[in-house]
């Protein structure tokens, strides 16, 4: 008998992700609403069941960068939900030789959650925060909240005091 894997939809049920997120948001104060809604993680159809603009939902994208031959860093690209991660901006940003999409496997190991469910925070020692300064141009951000059925309306400001991104250009 083979093991089949879980679907995204039944590994991203509520666990440690979605409450770490929230016993950090509630002991820091945030202001958040919580959003819930049929499962989805494309960011342009999640923004249509949520009812905000897609410049208003945070894209999280892990990137990983090759600094010489054999170090990697890898980075949790934040961009507004109706651009793409500039790719060659990142490897300017970290002096790379080389950019690209992390892998999934690597990408949720780092984050702590599956694609799609990626969290525009990151714990991981090894995961460094950049964000696009387009994504500060509204009063609230939206993402799921490491689930594919909910997600949250973030105070932008409340963001930036919590999450200590780096902001820096990397949309297209």
């Amino acid at each position: 008998m083979t093991h089949q894997p879980a679907s995204p939809a039944e590994r991203a049920t509520p666990g440690d992700a979605y409450a770490q997120l929230l016993a950090v948001l509630d002991g820091a104060g945030a202001r958040y609403q919580v959003i819930d809604h049929a499962p989805e993680g494309r960011t342009d159809r999640v923004s249509a069941l949520r009812g905000h603009p897609v410049a208003q939902a945070a894209k999280c994208l892990v990137v990983m960068v090759k600094i010489g031959k054999r170090e990697r860093r890898y980075f949790l690209a934040v961009v507004p939900g109706d651009a793409r991660v500039d790719l060659s901006a990142l490897k300017a940003l970290a002096g790379g030789s080389y950019a690209g999409v992390a892998s999934t496997d690597k990408a949720e190991e780092l984050a702590g959650s599956v694609s799609g469910t990626i969290l525009p925070f990151t714990t991981h020692p090894d995961l460094e925060l950049v964000v696009d300064p387009g994504m500060l141009d509204h009063p609230r951000i939206y993402f799921n909240a490491a689930r594919l059925d909910r997600s949250l309306a973030l105070d932008t400001q409340d963001y930036l005091r919590i999450a200590e991104p780096l902001v820096h250009p990397l949309a297209v």
